[in-house]
């Protein structure tokens, strides 16, 4: 039993990493009050523009450290900037904001889709290689914890680990961390204040946006390896992990590595004796199953901030 942990912990890490910054970008969107489901299309963009720009600097620069990051950086950006659909519709347009994210959800896999098979004709864009594993020195030599937290980790752990208590710092403990959630809990009493919310909304959604982009290229640049179109539902899963997480950023953490433990005995089950006995798609739907069960018991203690999804007037004409 000890020995199956051991195999899937690892593993586990490298599938939360992802719906952990995806998460954390929702975190700060809603907590500025708008509610971003397009986390599944702008993961898609990322996942795209990370493969199209690392495999084409591969071409000249295969094995160079940076072209992994500057992908990552570019999937960021290209995510952030497809993000001000949704800001614009959402708040200067004061649309629906479910309807404004199911848009972005389509649109980001068609067109994806659609630019992949003008590019390689396939569809699929593929990286020559992608970050590696390492053990932490010194660390993974601790008993027991070693084994299960710093082995077979990646730069991007470390990485995404560093971004969210940077986030948890500034959403707690700076100005622009208070007139955010100030945002997303009371906007007219935040603009009485001098807060120009539809400013700071718009920054919520673009950090929303930037870490989604982050989540869909860490996943191409660890574990995938191919941009075919899709990321598994993960945007949802992210999505769920805010709820579950109770919209703060260690509950997102500890949210995110159940569902990334769910995900991983689902994916790895046929490499494991112990797992492999059973029926594959009993473990296929496992996380999907624990995501709706963990839903319908916390739904009615879930505290969403109170002006998350209501359009801001402030009056002004």
């Amino acid at each position: 039993m000890w020995t199956t942990i051991e195999q899937i912990f690892p593993y586990a890490i490298v599938f939360t990493i992802p719906l952990l910054i995806t998460a954390l970008g929702a975190l700060f969107s809603e907590r500025s009050g708008v509610v971003n489901i397009g986390l599944d299309g702008l993961m898609i963009v990322g996942s795209f523009i990370g493969a199209f720009v690392v495999s084409k600097l591969q071409e000249q620069y295969l094995g160079s450290w940076w072209v992994l990051w500057f992908g990552l950086l570019a999937a960021a950006a290209a995510s952030a900037l497809f993000s001000l659909l949704h800001a614009f519709a959402s708040i200067n347009l004061n649309a629906n904001q479910i309807i404004s994210g199911t848009a972005i959800n389509m649109i980001a896999g068609a067109l994806t889709i659609f630019l992949a098979r003008n590019i390689t004709g396939s569809g699929n864009i593929r990286v020559t290689s992608g970050f590696k594993s390492f053990d932490f020195p010194v660390l993974s030599k601790i008993p027991v914890i070693g084994d299960l937290f710093f082995t077979r980790m990646y730069p991007t752990t470390l990485f995404i680990i560093a971004l969210l208590l940077i986030s948890t710092f500034m959403l707690y403990k700076t100005p622009f961390g208070l007139r955010l959630r100030s945002c997303g809990e009371h906007p007219h009493a935040a603009e009485a204040a001098g807060i120009r919310v539809r400013r700071v909304r718009y920054v919520g959604v673009l950090i929303s946006g930037a870490f989604s982009g982050l989540g869909g290229a860490a996943i191409l640049l660890t574990y995938s390896g191919e941009f075919n179109g899709n990321v598994a539902g993960l945007g949802f899963l992210a999505l769920a992990s805010l709820i579950f997480g109770q919209w703060k950023p260690l509950g997102i953490l500890a949210a995110t590595f159940f569902f990334g433990f769910a995900s991983t005995i689902a994916n790895v089950s046929q490499v494991i004796p112990s797992l492999a006995v059973i029926p594959p798609v009993l473990l296929k739907i496992f996380p999907y199953v624990v995501t709706l069960i963990a839903l319908v018991i916390f739904s009615k203690s879930s505290h969403a901030p109170r002006a998350v999804g209501e359009p801001f007037d402030s009056g002004k004409r």
